[in-house]
């Protein structure tokens, strides 16, 4: 785990093995060959992303693989930024994002403490244009306040099959448009930890 201090709130950087990402991917083509289970498990309604599909993971899955890992992952990233041993770590949601061309998430934040997001598919895409340096197909930026001397407020993330990120639920994020007719697939979660670990202004 890599912690970074692009601005204000810290981030977590970490990879998943590719077994592990594998096993994911297995599961979410597993459930987007039924229909039942798909509408069942659809969850694009409570998100604001603009792609063709969202959908959650189901519990017992999260908990037989993944569990594990995210709570080891979230101990680490809290205990290195704040010095804090948590004792409580309780998920809230976990979904899968399936982007296409030009889909999107606009910008937005979560809900819960601690939000994750990582990838699972990430297509070749090809830059053009005078703006090639750029390279944000795709793409992920971290926003917080605003650009001042000796002071950044964005934090682009270019992502590779594996990455996992761990921030603040509030910090606001916006997925670039996939400009490519493969798959983009990406997970995200958020999850609870100790409250007063999370509340600031407790004592």
């Amino acid at each position: 785990m890599k912690i970074i201090n692009p601005f204000g709130p810290k981030i977590a950087k970490l990879k998943f093995s590719n077994d592990l990402i594998k096993k994911i991917n297995n599961e979410v083509d597993r459930i987007i060959v039924k229909k039942r289970e798909i509408k069942k498990l659809d969850y694009s309604k409570k998100l604001v992303g603009r792609v063709k599909q969202e959908i959650q993971l189901p519990k017992r899955f999260v908990k037989k693989n993944l569990e594990k890992i995210i709570f080891y992952n979230v101990k680490r990233y809290i205990k290195s930024t704040l010095g804090k041993k948590i004792k409580k770590i309780r998920i809230k949601n976990f979904w899968i994002v399936r982007q296409f061309n030009e889909e999107y998430n606009p910008i937005h934040y979560h809900n819960g403490h601690i939000s994750g997001v990582g990838y699972l598919k990430i297509p070749k895409y090809k830059i053009k244009g005078r703006n090639s340096k750029l390279k944000i197909d795709g793409s992920i930026d971290f926003i917080n306040g605003s650009k001042m001397l000796l002071s950044e407020s964005i934090y682009n993330h270019q992502p590779k099959v594996g990455d996992v990120i761990l921030f603040p639920n509030y910090l606001m994020h916006t997925a670039y448009p996939s400009k490519s007719n493969q798959e983009r697939r990406s997970f995200s979660f958020n999850l609870n930890i100790d409250d007063n670990i999370a509340n600031v202004f407790s004592k």
